[in-house]
């Protein structure tokens, strides 16, 4: 159930040319202005400094971001780059980050290559400044006089190259030919389609290549290796399963439709929820708890504090209760790493909240050291920032378990789509008064179903169910948790 949705104001540096327009929304792809350093380790802080000053540019504060890997570099040495031109993209697990150059300059040196994992101050190039920018909030000053020489354009292939019988629609370039200059957008763009810049032919007379240039690579490709007309989009199946093609059909010729776009959010989420739905072997373990007892304390707490706006929820109620259960069954308060299985010693809870924007999972972090009623507060805060679109990448990250609760909508059980790199994800319906068998006679008591989703190559058939009996029971009477 993975969607982010970020409001995220750009790191403020004291150069910048021109002054720019604070805080951008977006979602997955934020930017960032990195510091600005001399060789002498002096942070900038001038309103202006010379032409030709050799300076370095570092990594900026990327909140809690650690390690990130860069998955690709846009520059090399000797390139001429102008103010915004992205220098690296930085992928975690939740979200992609281009790192730009506050301003234009030649490149000297590239301190990074693909696969380095890099966190805030990190040295990510030197730089050779080429012109002058006068202090935030004025007009840039006039460029030197450089005439910088335009990329050179990348060459065509000789022919589109035919669909390899592995099933990848798209084969990777020689990675010995010159670098494909594209803005972040296209790149991210041609990453979706799976298509390697390298293949493109730019259209633009200084070599760089245009969403148009990649949509046309894809679009010829397709019609030559693929059962596919020139006019088909390209699937968004990762490479190797080998499926069938997306039907293509003309609605509009059956009857009236009418065509809306997908928000941001299901534009993104969609990607992950169809990655984690295809590649984890999930297995949904449904149980029932009954929560008669507890539902009656709660309501019982709630009217003691009457005087406080604040109310205790029930969602509260059962991210506390999964928190204990994490630590009795530490595979689920786990990932995969390759063959290894990394046990965390933290317990963060993710919750789904609804929003006008689409689904979002902001994340409560150590909820071993919290008790019900904070959880509560930081729910409702971070629920009322969800819906405002104002949530951090810090406040979306580093969830160890994810709940889903349709409660308050109508639901019983589901199957909840695990959001990796986590192994599990709790599935929360909508309370229900049933009659139960207390042995002598039918009793009514207030039954909540539950839906456990979990990563069968982490956890097995046996294991799943006793976590879900094991939840089922806390969520009865919370006294266990004090055995």
């Amino acid at each position: 159930m993975a969607s982010t949705r970020t409001n995220l104001a750009r790191q403020e540096i004291e150069i910048v040319a021109p002054a720019r327009k604070n805080g951008r929304q977006g979602a997955e792809k934020a930017v960032f202005f990195p510091r600005v350093i001399s060789p002498k380790g002096e942070v900038f802080k001038q309103s202006w400094f010379m032409m030709n000053q050799n300076i370095e540019i570092h990594v900026p504060d990327i909140g809690s971001f650690r390690d990130v890997p860069v998955i690709e570099v846009l520059v090399k040495p000797g390139d001429v780059i102008s103010a915004e031109d992205a220098l690296v993209t930085l992928e975690s697990d939740k979200a992609t980050m281009d790192v730009p150059s506050p301003f234009g300059g030649r490149i000297v040196e590239v301190c990074v290559a693909v696969g380095d994992r890099l966190s805030a101050g990190a040295l990510l190039a030197r730089m050779e400044r080429t012109e002058t920018v006068e202090s935030r909030g004025t007009e840039s000053a006039k460029s030197a006089t450089l005439a910088p020489e335009p990329p050179a354009s990348v060459p065509p292939p000789a022919s589109l190259p035919p669909v390899p019988s592995s099933g990848l629609l798209f084969p990777a370039a020689d990675k010995t030919a010159p670098t494909a200059y594209a803005s972040p957008s296209v790149r991210q763009f041609a990453r979706e389609l799976g298509v390697d810049l390298l293949l493109v032919t730019p259209t633009r007379p200084n070599g760089r290549i245009l969403k148009e240039d990649v949509s046309a690579y894809a679009k010829r490709a397709i019609q030559t290796g693929a059962p596919q007309t020139a006019s088909s989009p390209v699937s968004s199946v990762p490479p190797g399963f080998n499926l069938p093609p997306w039907p293509q059909i003309d609605f509009s010729k059956i009857g009236p439709i009418e065509v809306q776009p997908l928000s941001r959010i299901k534009k993104i989420s969609g990607k992950n929820l169809a990655r984690n739905w295809m590649m984890i072997p999930s297995v949904t373990y449904c149980e029932e708890a009954d929560v008669t007892g507890l539902e009656a304390f709660r309501q019982k707490l709630n009217n003691e504090k009457s005087e406080q706006p604040l109310k205790i929820t029930l969602l509260a109620f059962i991210i506390k209760a999964c928190e204990i259960a994490l630590r009795k069954f530490p595979e689920f308060n786990s990932s995969l790493d390759d063959e290894n299985l990394v046990l965390k010693k933290y317990v963060n809870i993710a919750f789904a909240a609804d929003t006008p924007y689409g689904l979002v999972v902001p994340v409560i972090k150590n909820v071993d050291e919290k008790a019900v009623g904070d959880i509560a507060a930081e729910t409702a805060a971070l629920s009322k920032k969800a819906r405002a679109g104002k949530l951090t990448p810090d406040e979306m990250s580093d969830a160890c378990f994810t709940v889903s609760s349709l409660g308050g909508i109508g639901a019983t059980h589901f199957s909840p789509i695990i959001n990796a790199p986590e192994v599990a994800i709790l599935g929360v319906g909508r309370t229900a008064m049933k009659p139960v068998w207390n042995g002598s006679e039918f009793v009514p008591r207030l039954i909540l179903p539950l839906s456990l989703s979990a990563d069968h190559r982490v956890i097995d058939g046996a294991l799943g169910a006793r976590f879900s009996v094991f939840l089922a029971q806390l969520l009865a009477d919370m006294r266990r948790a004090l055995i």
